[in-house]
Order: C-alpha cells, then structure tokens, then sequence
C-alpha cells in the first residue's frame, strides 16, 4: 500500500490543543510522509471549539466524528477503540496503510520506521510495563483464561514479548498507543467487535471490582486476543523502540537503550511533561526541534486547574 494514514482520537479540553500539536509536528518533522492523511477521530456527542477545527482545517486535517454509546464513552479507552475500528473502515476505503496513534505524541523525524515490510499486517510496540500483563513464564490466571477463551485464541500462536521498560518476558500484550495495520485485514474492527462484546461481560465485573487497572487496561487485553486469534506471529513485526518513545519514562528506561538526544526519536510520548515544562530536563534537546517545540507551547493558554 503506498499511501499512509495517521489517526487517532481526540476530544475536547486539553486534547484538543494536544491533537494540534501532533499534526503540526507531522507536518513540520514527517519528511517525505509529512503530507500524509491525518485524520482525528471524534465521538459524535463531543463538542470542541472552533478554533480548534478551524487550526485543523489549515493543517488539511480531517474531522471525523463516530457514533458511540454513553456507556461505553464512560468505560476507560473504549473510546479509542470504537475510533480506531472506524479509522480502519474508512482506511480500507481509502487503500492506505494506517498508523494509529494516541494523541498525547509528537512526530520528531520522519517515521518510515512505520512503513511495514511486505507479508506484515501489524507493527507493534509492546507495553512498557507488566502491570495487569500476564507472564510467560507463568500459568495463564483467571483474567487472561477468559480473554483468551472469549477471543478464541489458538495456543500455538502465544509467543513471549518483553516490555520494553521493565523487562519483563510476557505474553503478547501489544501498546494500543501505537498500531501499524494493513486495514484490508480488518484488524482494529475486529478489536472494536471484540471489545464491545467482552468488556460488559458480568464475568468481567469481579476483575474492575478487585482492582480498577483491570478496567483501565481492559482494552489492551482484548487487543492481545483480538490480534492473536487473527494473525500469526509471522504476520507481525516489533517497531524500533525509538517509536513511540516513553519520554515519561526515560529515567526507567534501559541504559542500553535509551536515546543520548529527544531528536534520535522517531515519535515520543509525553504525558505532562510539556504542561509543566519539564521535558527540558529530562534528555537533551537539539535545534530545530527544540526551538520549534518552544515556540508552539509558548502560544498555549495555561492549562485549566483541576477541579
């Protein structure tokens, strides 16, 4: 597939300021794909401003709003899922690759570290941490047994995967953040089917109730069995550990690994380290990412205390 598609959800606040900021850094840092489709995933019940449409507009980034229940727009992430299955739809009428992507990124050079090689229909980044993640080395437990059986996952295509900050050698459990999809394949629409069918399950409630991480990974966990009852190992392919760089995570991050400068990243994570400032303590910054990232966030309003 020769074109390439970037999308990814947004909502309205805070989001919106950081769905601007990641198409411009595509646009200024992207290279030969900085004029790829962008298209931002909204749920049809949100409103953001008009600026904010307006600023996407002249950064020939499309709005696309889809349709989502109430309940699952109040579940943790369900709202990326349904906006990543109806991204895929429209990629798959479109012929192009599709890079799905949390907004909360910022592209830092051109990513053709993204362009999957020919046989592959997924390039992934694993988690960074084990956390609700289940080790390889160790029995399948009750939450991961229904993930597995609800998916239908064969076992022959379970495989050990290491997070890629604590080290830790699991089974499959893939960064929803960051997902490279042939969309003929209808990878993210299966997630989306998958998704809404398990996670209302009563069965599940007892796991949300235990401890709410549960709740809050469960879209990543349908994903692990979504991927692994659809494609083979063979069909997948690791992203470089400079995509969709935790630079939250940086201190963590092994030594062997970790980037000497921001600018050898392909595309960083932020979290809130640009709201306070404090990315430019973290790793080595260089010109001109350093001075275009200044210039953008010297144009944001403060951000809105909590309530």
């Amino acid at each position: 597939m020769s074109d390439v598609t970037f999308a990814f959800a947004f909502a309205a606040g805070e989001a919106e300021r950081e769905t601007v900021l990641l198409v411009e850094s595509l646009r200024a840092f992207g290279g030969r794909l900085a004029g790829s489709k962008v298209w931002t995933m909204l749920p049809a019940p949100v409103v953001v401003s008009d600026e904010t449409l307006a600023a996407l507009d002249n950064l020939n980034a499309d709005v696309h709003r889809f349709e989502i229940d109430a309940n699952a727009l109040n579940f943790p992430f369900a709202a990326k899922v349904y906006a990543a299955g109806e991204a895929e739809r429209l990629a798959v009428q479109n012929d192009s690759l599709l890079v799905w992507t949390d907004r909360g990124a910022l592209v830092v050079q051109e990513p053709d570290a993204l362009l999957l090689p020919p046989g592959k229909a997924l390039g992934y980044r694993p988690v960074d941490h084990t956390l609700i993640g289940s080790p390889f080395d160790a029995p399948l437990d009750p939450f991961w047994s229904l993930i597995y059986e609800y998916c239908n996952v064969p076992a022959a295509r379970v495989f050990p995967m290491t997070a890629s900050v604590d080290r830790r050698v699991l089974r499959p459990y893939f960064n929803a953040g960051m997902l490279v999809v042939d969309p003929r394949r209808g990878l993210l629409q299966r997630w989306h089917d998958d998704f809404d069918r398990l996670y209302r399950l009563p069965e599940f409630r007892p796991f949300y109730e235990q401890d709410v991480r549960y709740a809050i990974f469960m879209h990543q966990a349908v994903l692990a069995g979504t991927v692994l009852s659809m494609l083979r190992p063979g069909e997948l392919v690791e992203l470089l550990h400079l995509v969709n760089y935790p630079l939250h995570m940086h201190g963590d991050y092994p030594a062997d690994l970790k980037p000497a400068r921001l600018n050898d990243v392909v595309s960083v994570r932020y979290e809130e380290l640009l709201r306070d400032g404090a990315w430019q303590q973290v790793v080595r910054v260089d010109e001109p990412f350093r001075g275009w990232l200044e210039e953008r966030l010297a144009q944001w309003p403060p951000a809105a205390p909590a309530a």
